[in-house]
């Protein structure tokens, strides 16, 4: 009821916010009138409803969207008699102003990775969440570009990009419009891909269309490119742009093996610079390995729809952050049922698990110190037990991630592109020294 009440409200374009009646249920006993109504958050001894809480989240990751594509219908409806009257004039002024000397290739000619498992309806999306049960905003997550690439070679001298997006406009305080929205492009030089360009997104108007040049004034050589999508948003169409007379084809995927890694918005990505800057995507970079994003930030709990969805993946090794997000309640309830989903397909398979980082706002809140304590405590335990019968469980410590200088975090939780160097120079010895024995390498 929550949900819907909420979701009408941000549909009707004349109602700007909602009342609830009220935050605990009304006494027993009654009030002065005798109205006793149960229409709390929390019953009368502050226990919560849970049904309703999550219906909470799930409005309040959902409401921007909501919001902005009713937005988007009015402004529409608003302009489109003025762009009928104006067509005829703005025609020869678009048409003057596009380039001549380029043409454009729709991307799903080329070579698209990323997904797990095949979602052939939407190839720039990484999974079809829907599919497994995911609802709402886990659903939204999951269609997301998050880890989604395009591989191709191209001698020409500049490359650009047309997209699309949805009209979202902000995911969350730490997360850029590059990193929302944009494109990452890398160029393979003498066996290391090196930056060659970012596509700035457009967020001005409806922030769904996007134009950009990624590079410019190149040499003639052909060249190996890697086109990040964007890690927070949803691409349905892509164009890479390229000098007339010039070629672009496919590369074929050079990265070996498959890794899956699932967890948190620190696995998604949420603080860092570029599309391309997840520590997965640079994982996969530094090492040569074809690595997969399932990050899903803030939501990451060990869901059943999760395991299922893992157990039916093709993949040599999954590499778990999945103690970011849930409780220590949750860690216990869930650890053991998420494991034996994915081990009935996956009998030999390394299931790889990440402590939780340290979080930087446990230095003086003494709250969130022992939380975060609590939780790191249980997650070790619950993998260490399971461990001592399945010898393809591992557990990685995360006391070296981060560092104790207070600069590689953009809030606490969420590593920037120097926490994720951190990270990695902390997890890559022990990773590598556990693929060699699956002859991951």
């Amino acid at each position: 009821m929550y949900y819907n009440y909420v979701r009408s409200a941000l549909e009707h374009p004349s109602v700007i916010g909602t009342h609830w009646h009220q935050f605990s249920d009304q006494a027993a006993t009654g009030r002065f009138d005798g109205e006793n109504f149960q229409v709390g958050f929390t019953d009368i001894c502050d226990k919560p409803y849970y049904e309703t809480i999550e219906k909470i989240r799930e409005i309040g990751y959902d409401m921007y969207e909501i919001r902005s594509q009713v937005q988007q219908l009015n402004e529409i409806r608003m302009q489109s008699i003025f762009l009928l009257l104006t067509f005829f004039w703005l025609c020869p002024q678009v048409s003057a102003q596009k380039p001549t000397n380029v043409y454009y290739i729709d991307a799903r000619r080329l070579t698209v990775v990323g997904q797990p498992l095949p979602y052939l309806q939407k190839p720039f999306s990484r999974m079809d969440g829907r599919a497994y049960g995911l609802k709402g905003s886990l659903a939204a997550k999951a269609a997301q570009s998050t880890g989604i690439a395009v591989l191709f070679t191209t001698n020409s001298r500049t490359i650009r990009a047309k997209w699309h997006t949805s009209n979202l406009r902000v995911v969350g305080t730490n997360t850029g419009a590059n990193c929302q929205k944009g494109l990452d492009l890398y160029i393979r030089k003498k066996g290391k891909w090196l930056f060659a360009g970012v596509g700035a997104p457009n967020m001005k108007g409806n922030c769904a269309d996007h134009e950009a040049i990624l590079v410019a004034s190149m040499d003639e050589d052909v060249k190996e490119c890697l086109l990040y999508l964007p890690l927070f948003d949803q691409v349905d169409q892509l164009e890479i742009g390229v000098d007339k007379g010039s070629a672009i084809k496919p590369l074929e995927n050079p990265f070996r093996h498959r890794i899956i890694f699932y967890g948190s918005s620190i696995t998604h990505g949420s603080a860092a610079s570029r599309a391309g800057m997840s520590y997965v995507a640079r994982f996969g970079r530094d090492n040569g390995l074809y690595c997969m994003n399932l990050g899903f930030s803030g939501q990451g709990r060990m869901q059943e729809e999760f395991a299922r969805y893992l157990a039916d993946c093709d993949t040599d090794a999954f590499i778990f952050d999945t103690f970011s997000n849930p409780d220590s309640k949750q860690i216990r309830e869930r650890f053991d049922a998420f494991v034996d989903i994915i081990r009935g397909s996956h009998p030999n398979t390394p299931l790889i698990f990440l402590q939780t980082i340290r979080r930087e706002k446990r230095n003086f809140n003494l709250k969130t110190d022992i939380y975060e304590a609590h939780k790191q405590q249980t997650a070790e335990e619950v993998v260490r037990a399971r461990m001592k019968r399945d010898k393809h469980i591992y557990f990685i410590l995360s006391d070296s991630f981060l560092g104790d200088d207070g600069i590689a975090t953009a809030d606490g939780p969420h590593p920037t592109d120097v926490g994720f160097s951190r990270m990695l120079e902390g997890m890559t010895p022990p990773l590598k020294k556990i693929f060699r024995k699956y002859g991951i390498q």
